[in-house]
Formats: structure tokens, C-alpha cells, sequence
């Protein structure tokens, strides 16, 4: 027994040293930790249980794969390019991989996807969140179509347990070409800046098929991701940094779509009074206001996880907690477009709020919402459809959903930004809070254009008209008679009402009905 104890060490020592010295020292001179490293940083200390540590690839499947020195271990060197394996973030289980570059650049080939998909099955059995560390060069040439097959039965992975388990797709090297799919069908990806890319053709590519001369930064790096494109969910300054982040937040998911969020007694009492809010959004309504100070006020600690924090900015999507209890938080940014809707902006809050309502978060949305962009660009780009989008998402939401109205709430815009007409289950205003077909201006110019034509004092006629149509009708009493808000608040009592209004939804149940999927207007 004694050698083949002997053995055993000796092929796990291998395993645990799969890349040459050369290929982890370039990694360290990029700033980059390497694949174990990554992992135990994530993890709680000494709660990682590795699988597959012995996987190889059979005897000739990857050529000459290891000849640029990537593996110690000959052309079939331990882990295939992949650390797999299960461990614990705040005491809470998760299974992650972390894609190895040092061996095989991380490609992907048949025992290296073998690994990742036995980790996929196994994270859908048991019900845990899916870690992906992604640093890799794609598909491994030398194993041809094999590479291919396995990706796409990835790709199938990820849709089936889309909904199931959250997904975390983080980007810590390159990402190209087919490999972008799997991090794109997962619920939340991070991107670390300087170091990370994604792209499906690479910069040679394009300036030879476009005439665009780009680096891989300006392609595909963190900042596009973050800010352009909306592919990057969150970006960090480093690996540190972007691995802080996930853990952040695993806090606030569930561990899957059967469970709640987990509830954190955070100190905050749930009742405390919110009177700076009183004096926070300014007299009149086409003033701006940093509504971040306002949620701040609202949650526990002032502590937002903001989703897609640089992109589409007209809008925030953010996990907090009020009461200790996980909420999703969607709102209007008047600092930005005046917090308009747009296409960028339905886009960016629809996908959140789809996550939320799978992982049994409930949605506090608040208001301050002018209208939709207008123009051609707009139009032609399809707010139309983008916009339906987020209309359909909360009306197929099953969580609690609660709606704070605090200014501006014209036309469809505010029957879109989850309306008690919508389902809301409950809705209430401030006393500031505007609901109209349109704003005050426009309406006067609709209704009393005949007699403000040709009027010597027109200017000063429109502003008297201006002033009693807002009196009139933009007040929110008129929609609390109604039942379209269920009371209209002081500013200072919000965080309380909203608490008791989570509490009491919490045994909230509804059933969907009977049908293979909805249809969403993608």
C-alpha cells in the first residue's frame, strides 16, 4: 500500500503543478493569477473539493498541443486546462471551474469539457450557483470538431439551467469566437479591465473584412463591455477586485429557483424614518436629482449592488435589502436623459428584472419617468419592440412587486415602469409624484393651441395654463381615488412602508398559467 500511496502522491503533485514554469511565470508577468490561485482567493479557506484533478486527454487527442511548453506531463499533462470542483462562499456551496491557460492556453477539448460538463450536471442535481473563471483560447485546434461539439453541448447546459441555478460568467483572459456563447446565456458576467476580452472576430479580422483598425481593448475589452455594448454586467479594476465582486454577489441570490434569497439581519431597523428625502428631489419636475441618494436613503446601510452600473445610465438595476430581505431595484436616473426610456435603458432593466422574478426576488420600482426617447434613431431601432420588452417582463413576474412614485409618471412610460394597472401588488406615491398622459407643456400646446395662435401675450397665457393643468391634473390624488395608487406617502415614512409591504407579500403565491414558455419579444 505503502507505494501506491506513493503513486498517488506523486500523480497529484503532477496535477497540481500541470503547467511548466515558463507558461506560470508569463501569466504572473501579466498580472494574472493562475487557475488554483483564482479559486482559492474566491473561495471560503480550505473548502474547495477538486474533480477530475487525474483527467487527461486519450493518447493522441490533442497533437501537438503541449510542444510551446504547456504542460508538464508530456502532451497529456494532468487537469486538461480546467480546475473543477465545489466549495463554499460565506458557508454557502457553490461549484466553479477555472479555465487553466497555462496548460493548453485553456483550451477547450474533449477531457477538458468532459470535466466542465459532468460540473454543470452536478451543480443543476444539487442546486448550487455556477462559478465559470474563463482565461482561455477557445477551441483546441488540434482536436478539431471535437472542440465543437463540445461547446455546444455547453451551450445546452447553460439554457437548461437557465432559471434554475444563477450562472456567473467571469472574465478574467481572453474569450473569443464561439467561446463568448456560454458566458453570454449566463445571468450575470464580470470583466476585469486591461486583461479581459471578449469578441467573436478579433481585431485582424475586422480590419481586414471593415478597414477598422482597433485593439483588443477597444474591441472587446471591459470598458466596451461596460459601457457600449452592455455585455459585462459588472467591471473590476483587477482579479481581486472582480472576485470580491462575485462574492458580493453570491450574497444576495438564492442557491437556486426553488429558495428564497437569503435574509441577513443587518442592523438597519426596518421601520427607521427617511425625512431627507423630504428635501431631496427638487420643486419642480424637470429639475435633475441624483436618485441613487434616494435609494441609499431607502435601503439597508445605503448598500446598492448596482447591475450594469456604466451602461445604459438613464436607468438603475440594483440588489439591495430592505428589512434584511433581498429586493431587486429598478429606477429612473433624472441626473441622466431626465430618465427617459430608451432602448438601451428597457433592455438593460427587462433583463433584470427577468432575473429577479426567477430567483424569487421581489421588485421595489421607483418612478421619475418623463416619457420615451424620442427619434428616428429610436424608432428605426426598434424601441418599439426593446420597450415591450420590459413591459412583458413585469407582467410575467410572479414575485412581490412594490412601486414608489416619486415624481414624473407621463404616458406609457409610466404605465411600463411596473404600474398598478401592470399587477403591482402595491403602489404608492409621494406627494410630488406627477401621473399625466404627458407633461404639463405639451399638454397645453395639444389642448389650447387655437387660443394661444396669435396672442400678443401667448408666452405668459401658456405659463398660467401650464400652472393650472399641473394643478389639476398632475397631482396624485386624483389616481389615488381611483385605486391606480394604493396611498399616497411621506417621503420620510418610504423605507418603513415599503418594509411592511415585503412583509406582508412574503407568503405571496401566484401560478402561471399552463404553457411551455411565454414568448417573449426578443
Amino acid at each position: 500500500m505503502a507505494g501506491r500511496l506513493d503513486e498517488l502522491a506523486q500523480h497529484r503533485r503532477e496535477a497540481l503543478h500541470a503547467g511548466s514554469d515558463k507558461a506560470v511565470e508569463r501569466q504572473r508577468a501579466k498580472g494574472k493569477m493562475t487557475a488554483r490561485e483564482r479559486i482559492d482567493y474566491l473561495l471560503d479557506a480550505g473548502s474547495f473539493h477538486e474533480l477530475g484533478m487525474l483527467t487527461r486527454a486519450r493518447p493522441g487527442a490533442s497533437g501537438s498541443a503541449s510542444g510551446n511548453g504547456s504542460g508538464t506531463n508530456g502532451d497529456r499533462p494532468y487537469t486538461d486546462g480546467v480546475v473543477t470542483g465545489f466549495g463554499a462562499i460565506d458557508g454557502r456551496r457553490v461549484c466553479v471551474f477555472s479555465q487553466d491557460f497555462t496548460v493548453f492556453g485553456g483550451t477547450l477539448g474533449e477531457a477538458n469539457a468532459r470535466k466542465i460538463h459532468a460540473l454543470m450536471d452536478l451543480a443543476m442535481s444539487i442546486g448550487v450557483p455556477l462559478i465559470g473563471l474563463n482565461d482561455g483560447g477557445g477551441a483546441r485546434i488540434q482536436e478539431g470538431v471535437v472542440s465543437l461539439d463540445a461547446y455546444a453541448k455547453i451551450f445546452r447546459r447553460n439554457v437548461r439551467a437557465s432559471g434554475v441555478v444563477p450562472q456567473i460568467s467571469v472574465i478574467m483572459g481572453p474569450c473569443a469566437g464561439g467561446a463568448v456563447y456560454s458566458p453570454a446565456m449566463t445571468d450575470f458576467v464580470f470583466m476585469v479591465r486591461e486583461t479581459a476580452h471578449m469578441f467573436i472576430t478579433g481585431p485582424d479580422v475586422v480590419k481586414t473584412v471593415t478597414g477598422e483598425d482597433l485593439t483588443l481593448e477597444e474591441l472587446g475589452g471591459a470598458a466596451t463591455h461596460g459601457t457600449k455594448s452592455g455585455v459585462a454586467t459588472f467591471v473590476a479594476a483587477d482579479e481581486k477586485a472582480c472576485l470580491d465582486g462575485v462574492r458580493r454577489l453570491v450574497g444576495f441570490l438564492p442557491a437556486n429557483s426553488r429558495q428564497p434569497a437569503p435574509v441577513v439581519d443587518t442592523g438597519d431597523d426596518p421601520r427607521r424614518s427617511t425625512p431627507q428625502l423630504r428635501e431631496l428631489t427638487p420643486s419642480r419636475s424637470e429639475h435633475p436629482y441624483d436618485m441613487t441618494r434616494v435609494l441609499a436613503a431607502v435601503v439597508d446601510d445605503g448598500e446598492l449592488l448596482q447591475c450594469h452600473r456604466d451602461w445604459a445610465t438613464n436607468i438603475i438595476c440594483a440588489f439591495a435589502r430592505i428589512g434584511g430581505r433581498v429586493v431587486g431595484v429598478v429606477a429612473n436616473q433624472p441626473k441622466v436623459l431626465a430618465g427617459i426610456l430608451d432602448i438601451d435603458g428597457a433592455e438593460k432593466a427587462a433583463r433584470f428584472v427577468r432575473t429577479c422574478d426567477s430567483f424569487n426576488i421581489p421588485l421595489v420600482t421607483f418612478v421619475d419617468v418623463p416619457g420615451f426617447m424620442p427619434g428616428s434613431d429610436q424608432e428605426h431601432g426598434g424601441i418599439i419592440r426593446h420597450a415591450a420588452k420590459l413591459l412583458f417582463a413585469y407582467c410575467e413576474s410572479t414575485v412581490p412587486r412594490v412601486q414608489t412614485i416619486v415624481r414624473k409618471a407621463y404616458g406609457g412610460a409610466g404605465v411600463v415602469m411596473s404600474s398598478k394597472s401592470l399587477g403591482t401588488d402595491l403602489a404608492y406615491a409621494w406627494p410630488s409624484a406627477e401621473l399625466a398622459v404627458m407633461d404639463p407643456q405639451g399638454a397645453v400646446d395639444f389642448l389650447h393651441r387655437r387660443e394661444l395662435a396669435g396672442r400678443r401675450d401667448a408666452a405668459a397665457r401658456r405659463a398660467e395654463l401650464v400652472e393650472e393643468y399641473r394643478a389639476r391634473h398632475l397631482n396624485p390624488y386624483l389616481a389615488a381615488e381611483r385605486g391606480y395608487v394604493d396611498d399616497v406617502i411621506d417621503p420620510a415614512d418610504t423605507r418603513a412602508v415599503l418594509s411592511r409591504a415585503l412583509d406582508l407579500l412574503s407568503t405571496r403565491v401566484e401560478d402561471p398559467p399552463a404553457r411551455k414558455h411565454a414568448n417573449v419579444p426578443l
